[in-house]
């Protein structure tokens, strides 16, 4: 047996064999299992954003409570120096007008 045509030449190498069903499906699972991990690196990326979010969101929680209670107190710290600068004026206003009535009664 000869793997020659009627015409005496050799027949042409063989076509080859179309894929098989098994071979194409391989290939779509193949596919659909590289866009699944691609699906599964996007989907950590953004757990992992969202994580970095969270922790954000708390630090800025723990800065605004801190600068809140900085406030608070210097909130305090300036009411009472206003108090004081208030007591401060009367007696300076005190010592003046004594100050005045003293030099007035040198001068009569």
């Amino acid at each position: 047996m000869t793997d020659r045509s009627p015409n005496g030449f050799a027949s042409p190498e063989p076509a080859a064999p179309a894929p098989s069903d098994i071979e194409l499906a391989t290939k779509r699972l193949a596919a659909a299992l590289d866009a699944l991990e691609t699906a599964v690196e996007r989907r950590r990326e953004a757990d992992r954003a969202e994580d970095e979010l969270g922790a954000r969101i708390q630090a800025l929680g723990a800065d605004r409570s801190r600068l809140a209670n900085e406030l608070d107190g210097t909130l305090t710290r300036s009411r009472a120096l206003e108090r004081t600068n208030r007591e401060i004026a009367e007696r300076l206003d005190v010592a003046i007008d004594t100050i005045r009535s003293v030099l007035e009664g040198e001068s009569s």
